[in-house]
C-alpha cells in the first residue's frame, strides 16, 4: 500500500513493517500500517466495538469517531506519530497506536525516547492474541525510531489490556494515578519477553497445523462427476480411510439436480453448505485456484490443501502465482499445504483424515512424517506400510509455499501422539529458525531429517529461499549440534525412525549380538565396530537354537548390566530334510516379544534373513502397545542371570570367549552412565512411569540395524548432555570492552560506502580483536633487509620472516617463511634467499614477527552465511583442514561445552592431546579463544568474517600469529524481532 501525497515525502510508507502473523487459535492475520485511505475502514471496524470497550481506550462513553478523530488516527508521519491495524479479509479486526511524549506527557519529537501506546481489538476477535502481537510489532517500530519507554494509561477494570502488558515480558513500572493506573515499558528485549515471545509462537504455529490435521469437515473442491481424477480420488481416499467428520464434493460444474457423490453432499460451491466448512482441499486448475480461495475466505474456511499444480515449479510466472495465492489465502486468515501438494494425513482415532492421494491410508502409529516431494512421501508411506510401521501424521507440502518444516517442528513438538519426527527436506526457509525448533524438539523427541539438493548450491524448482554457500558436512555438523539426526537416505530415516519409536533409547554404545548364525552375527559385529559402537562377542545359539532358546538368551541380554542394547540375528531353521524352514517368523515374533515383556529400558532389534513374515509379525505383536517414555535411562544394574535352558546355548556362549573378538570386547571399560533424564518437564508429564513393550524393529541386513543403533546411541547421549546445558563463563565480560569494539566498528565502516564492506588492515584487525582480549602477535614490514634489521631489533631475536602476498600466505611448503632467525647475519641471508627464490620485495610483501613457542597449528575461523547464520569453526592448519576437510563447526553462540566439543570432534584431535608421546597442548586456552571469537561475531554482526591462521597452540598458552577480519553491513535475520510469517 503506498502512502498518498498527503503523507510527507520524507516519511515514505514502510512496508517493511507490513507481516501476515499467526494469531493464538491457529488463525492468520495481516499487520501493516494505518494509511490516508483507511478512514472508512476505521469507522467500520470502530462501529463493531462494544460499548465497554470504547470506554476502555477513551475512558468516558465515545459511541463515534468525529472527523478530526478519523483524520488524526489516520495521519501519521511514520517517526513520531504510528498506527498499525490488524486485518482479515482487507477489514480491521484491531489497532494500536504511538505519540512521542517528552517528560511532561506533550507530543515531542526525537530526541524524546518515550511514546504514549493505546490498543483497541474488536470484542469478537479478543482472546485470539491480537493485542499481544500488536505489542510485539509495535515495540520493534518504537525501537527502530529511537523510542525506549511505553507509557499506557489503563483503567482498573481493563484487566484484559493490563494482562498483555503484564506478559509481555518487557521490564515495566506500575502505579496508580487519578483514578488510573500508569503503565510504563522498557521496549528493550529480555530473556523473558523474548521467551514469551517464542512460546507465543510455537502455541499458534501449532495449532495452525493441528486445524489443518483435525477438521471438523472438509469440502474437496474439484471433485469429478465421473470416477477418476484428483479431486474424486481425494474424496474415495478420505471416505475410504473412515473420516469422523462431515466430507462434502464441491464442483461449480455439477447439475444443479446433483445431490450426493459418493454418499456425500453435493455442492456447486461453499456458499450452498449450511455449516462452516473447517478445510478445503483444492483441485482444480491453476488458472481455477483464485476463484476457489476466494469461495473459501468468504465462507469462513480455516485451512487450505492445495493439490493444484503449475506453480513456482513452472518458473519465474509461476513463482509470482503462487505469491499471490499466498497473499489471498493469509488476506482471509486461512493457511495453506502447497500448492502442488500431494496431500494430509491424520491418523488418529478421532480424525481418520486422509485428505491425500495415497490409496491406503497408514496404520495408526507413533511416527509425524513431513516430506517436501510427493514421490518421496509416496515411497516413505509403502516403505512404512511394508514394514508394519504406522504414522500418527503425514504432510507432503509440495512447493511449501506456507506450511514448512518449521511448523510441522511447532506441532510435532507439543502433539501427544507423535513420538518421532521424520523430515525429508529440500531446502530450509529458515534456518535459524529451524536449529532453534529442532534443538526444542529434540529436548523431548527425536527428529530424523534427510535433507535433498544437499550439493547443487541451488534450492529445488518452486522453494525460493535463501541460498547457503556453507558445505554440506557444515549443515550436518550443525543440525548435529541441534540434535537433529542426521541420515542420507529415506531407507535410513525409515531405520532409525521404527527403532526410535519402538524402542527406548539406549544409556550407551555396548551392544549384545546374540542369533542362530555365526557369520550373521560376526557381520553384525564388524558392523558395529565401523560405527563406533562396543559390541560384545556375538554368541552363536547355532542353527538348533528353538524360539525357546532365542527368548531364554534374549531376556538374559536384557537383564545383563554389561550391555545397553541387543542385536538379535536370525536364520531360517534348517528342517530334517535339508530344507530352510521360512514359516517360523509368527513363532520367534512370539518369543522374542514375551521376552521383552518384562519392560527393558533397552533398546531391541532384529536382523534377519528371508524369514517369512517375521517383519510383519513384529509389527503386529505390538501393534496396540502404548506410548513408550522417551526417558534417557542409565545403564541397568547387573542382575543374576538366568540358567541356560539348553546345554547347546550354554556352549556356544561358552566357545565365545576365546575369539580375538572376545578377548578385544570383553576387556572394554563401560561407558559411564548419566542418570539425569532428558524428557523436557512439559513432556514428562504425559509418559508412563514404566516402560512397556514396543514394536521390535526388523532389518535385512546387519549395517542398516546397526546404523539404527548407533544414531540412536548418538542421539541419546545429546540428550544426556542437553539436559545440563553449557554455560558462557562470567570472566568474559571482565576482559571484553564491548562498547569500544561497536565504536571502534562503526568507524571503520563509515569510511566504506561499499555495502559489500571492507577487510581490515592487519593494525585494524589487531585492535578490534584486542577489545575482546583476543591478542595477535604484531608483525613489522619489511620492505628491504634494512627494514628486516631494525624491525627484528625492535622486536628481539629469534624471529620469522614470511611473506605476505595473496598467492604466498600460509604457504610455508612454497618456501615463503624462514623461523628460528637468530641474529642479524642469519636474517640478512634469509632475506635474500627468500626474495632470490620468489621475488622483490615489492611482490612478496615480507614481514618480521617474533617467534611463538612451539606447538601445533591450528586454525580459527568464524564467518556468517545467509541462510545458516553465525558459524564458529576449528581445525589443524595446512592439509587436514585445506586437504581433507578435517574442520568442526558449531552454531555461534557457543557455550562452553560447544567450545570443548568442537576441539574434540576432528579426526586429528588425537595431535592436541598428546598423540605419540607428545606433549599435550593447552585446550583450555584453546576453547577460551573459541568463546571469545564466538561473542565477538556474536555481539556485532557487523562482523561477518574472521580467520585467525595460524594460531600455535602449546603446552602453556598460545599464540595468535596471523588474523583477518572482513566487517558488512549486518545481514538481515529473519529469527529475530516480532513474529512473522516468511514469504517465500
Amino acid at each position: 500500500m503506498e502512502p498518498t501525497p498527503e503523507q510527507s515525502p520524507h516519511h515514505a510508507y514502510p512496508d517493511h513493517w507490513e507481516a501476515d502473523v499467526v494469531l493464538r487459535d491457529g488463525g492468520t492475520a495481516r499487520i501493516r500500517p494505518i494509511t490516508t485511505d483507511d478512514a472508512e475502514r476505521l469507522v467500520s471496524f470502530y462501529e463493531q466495538v462494544s460499548d465497554e470497550s470504547k470506554y476502555y481506550r477513551f475512558f468516558a462513553p465515545y459511541p463515534r469517531l468525529s472527523d478530526r478523530d478519523v483524520h488524526r488516527f489516520t495521519h501519521h508521519d511514520y517517526v513520531d506519530r504510528v498506527g498499525l491495524a490488524v486485518t482479515i479479509g482487507g477489514e480491521f479486526i484491531g489497532t494500536v497506536r504511538y505519540d512521542r511524549i517528552d517528560d511532561t506527557g506533550r507530543p515531542a519529537s526525537a530526541p524524546a525516547d518515550e511514546a504514549e501506546v493505546a490498543f483497541l481489538v474488536q470484542d469478537a476477535h479478543q482472546g485470539r492474541g491480537v493485542a499481544s502481537a500488536l505489542l510485539e510489532h509495535i515495540a520493534a517500530v518504537a525501537r527502530e525510531r529511537g523510542i525506549r519507554r511505553f507509557a499506557a494509561e489503563v483503567l482498573p477494570a481493563n484487566n484484559k489490556m493490563i494482562k498483555v502488558f503484564r506478559d509481555g515480558g518487557y521490564t515495566q513500572r506500575r502505579s496508580f494515578e487519578d483514578g488510573s493506573v500508569h503503565l510504563t515499558l522498557d521496549l528493550e528485549p529480555t530473556e523473558k519477553s523474548l521467551a514469551v515471545q517464542r512460546g507465543r509462537e510455537q502455541r499458534a504455529e501449532a495449532r495452525s497445523v493441528q486445524r489443518l490435521l483435525a477438521p471438523g469437515s472438509v469440502a474437496v473442491i474439484g471433485t469429478g462427476r465421473t470416477p477418476g481424477g484428483v479431486g474424486r480420488t481425494v474424496l474415495r481416499n478420505l471416505l475410504a480411510a473412515g473420516y469422523t467428520g462431515r466430507a462434502y464434493a464441491v464442483n461449480r460444474a455439477f447439475d444443479e439436480g446433483l445431490a450426493t457423490l459418493d454418499g456425500v453432499p453435493a455442492h456447486r460451491s461453499l456458499g450452498e453448505i449450511d455449516e462452516q466448512v473447517d478445510l478445503a482441499v483444492i483441485a482444480v486448475p491453476a488458472h481455477r485456484v483464485p476463484e476457489a480461495v476466494a469461495d473459501c475466505g468468504e465462507h469462513g474456511v480455516q485451512g487450505l490443501v492445495v493439490l493444484s499444480a503449475g506453480y513456482a515449479e513452472r518458473g519465474a510466472e509461476g513463482r509470482e502465482l503462487q505469491r499471490e495465492l499466498v497473499r489471498q489465502a493469509r488476506s482471509y486468515g486461512m493457511r495453506i499445504i502447497g500448492p502442488n501438494a500431494f496431500g494430509i494425513i491424520n491418523t488418529a482415532e478421532t480424525v481418520r483424515l486422509n485428505a491425500s492421494l495415497a490409496p491406503e491410508s497408514p496404520a495408526r502409529g507413533r511416527i509425524g512424517l513431513f516430506t517436501q516431494s510427493g514421490a518421496i512421501g509416496i515411497a516413505l508411506l509403502s516403505g512404512l506400510h511394508r514394514r508394519g510401521a504406522g504414522l500418527s501424521s503425514f504432510i507432503s507440502a509440495g512447493n511449501r509455499a506456507d506450511v514448512s518444516g518449521n511448523d510441522f517442528l511447532q506441532y510435532s513438538f507439543e502433539d501427544p501422539d507423535t513420538d518421532v519426527a521424520l523430515l525429508y527436506l529440500e531446502s530450509l526457509g529458515n534456518p535459524r529458525k529451524f536449529t532453534r525448533l529442532a534443538r526444542r524438539t529434540a529436548a523431548v523427541k527425536p527428529v530424523v531429517v534427510v535433507k535433498g539438493a544437499r550439493h547443487s548450491g541451488t534450492n529445488p524448482p518452486g522453494h525460493a529461499v535463501p541460498v547457503s554457500r556453507i558445505p554440506d558436512t557444515t549443515v550436518s555438523a550443525l543440525m548435529r549440534q541441534a540434535g537433529v539426526i542426521r541420515v542420507d537416505t529415506v531407507t535410513e530415516m525409515v531405520d532409525a525412525g521404527l527403532l526410535l519409536a519402538g524402542q527406548p533409547l539406549p544409556a550407551g554404545p555396548r551392544v549384545a549380538i546374540l542369533g542362530n548364525s555365526e557369520s550373521l552375527g560376526l557381520l553384525t559385529y564388524d558392523a558395529c565396530l565401523a560405527e563406533g559402537l562396543r559390541p560384545r562377542p556375538p554368541i552363536d545359539l547355532t542353527t538348533a537354537a528353538s524360539p525357546q532358546d532365542f527368548r531364554d538368551a534374549l531376556a538374559e541380554a536384557l537383564a545383563d548390566g554389561t550391555c545397553d542394547a541387543v542385536i538379535v540375528t536370525a536364520i531360517p531353521w534348517v528342517g530334517e530334510n535339508g530344507e530352510a524352514e521360512t514359516g517360523d517368523g509368527q513363532v520367534l515374533a512370539e518369543a522374542l516379544t514375551k521376552a521383552v515383556a518384562g519392560g527393558s529400558a533397552k533398546p531391541v532389534a532384529v536382523v534377519h534373513v528371508e524369514i517369512g513374515g517375521l517383519a510383519e509379525a513384529l509389527a503386529a505383536a505390538s501393534s496396540t502397545a502404548a506410548p513408550r517414555p522417551r526417558t534417557v535411562t542409565p545403564a541397568a544394574q547387573p542382575r543374576a542371570a538366568t540358567k541356560a535352558t539348553t546345554a547347546r546355548a550354554t556352549t556356544a556362549r561358552a566357545t565365545t570367549a576365546g575369539t580375538p573378538e572376545a578377548r578385544g570386547a570383553a576387556t572394554a571399560p563401560a561407558a559411564p552412565a548419566t542418570p539425569e533424564a532428558a524428557t523436557a518437564p512439559e513432556a514428562a508429564t504425559s509418559q508412563e512411569a514404566t516402560p512397556r513393550p514396543g514394536r521390535i524393529p526388523a532389518y535385512p541386513a546387519a549395517e542398516r540395524a546397526v546404523r539404527a543403533l548407533a544414531e540412536a546411541v548418538k542421539y541419546a547421549q545429546w540428550r544426556r548432555q542437553a539436559a545440563v546445558p553449557g554455560k558462557i563463563p562470567e570472566f568474559l565480560d571482565d576482559t571484553i570492552d564491548e562498547a569500544g569494539a561497536a565504536a571502534l566498528i562503526e568507524a571503520q565502516l563509515a569510511t566504506a560506502p561499499d555495502p559489500r564492506g571492507r577487510p581490515l588492515s592487519h593494525d585494524e584487525a589487531r585492535e578490534l580483536l584486542g577489545r575482546y582480549g583476543i591478542d595477535v602477535r604484531p608483525t613489522l614490514p619489511a620492505p628491504d633487509p634494512e627494514a628486516a634489521v631494525a624491525a627484528a631489533a625492535r622486536l628481539g631475536y629469534p624471529v620469522a620472516l614470511k611473506t605476505t602476498a595473496p598467492h604466498l600466505r600460509h604457504r610455508a611448503d612454497l618456501g615463503g617463511v624462514r623461523l628460528d632467525v637468530a641474529d642479524e647475519e642469519a636474517l640478512r641471508r634469509a632475506y635474500g634467499e627468500l626474495t632470490d627464490l620468489l621475488g622483490k620485495p615489492a611482490e612478496l610483501l615480507p614481514v618480521v614477527q617474533a617467534m611463538a613457542p612451539r606447538g601445533v597449528d591450528t586454525v580459527v575461523r568464524a564467518s556468517i552465511d545467509a541462510a545458516a547464520g553465525a558459524i564458529l569453526s576449528f581445525g589443524l592448519a595446512g592439509a587436514p583442514s585445506e586437504l581433507l576437510g578435517d574442520t568442526a563447526h558449531r552454531l555461534v553462540p557457543a557455550t562452553d561445552r560447544d567450545a570443548a566439543e568442537l576441539i574434540r570432534s576432528i579426526r586429528a584431535a588425537p595431535v592436541l592431546f598428546g598423540w605419540r608421546g607428545s606433549a599435550p597442548v593447552d585446550t583450555a586456552a584453546l576453547e577460551e579463544l573459541l568463546l571469545r571469537l564466538s561473542r565477538l561475531v556474536d555481539d556485532h554482526p557487523e562482523v561477518v568474517s574472521v580467520a585467525l591462521e595460524p594460531v600455535v597452540v602449546a603446552p602453556q598458552g598460545l599464540t595468535v600469529l596471523g588474523a583477518s577480519v572482513r566487517l558488512a553491513p549486518p545481514p538481515a535475520r529473519s529469527d529475530v524481532g516480532p513474529r512473522r510469517l516468511p514469504n517465500y
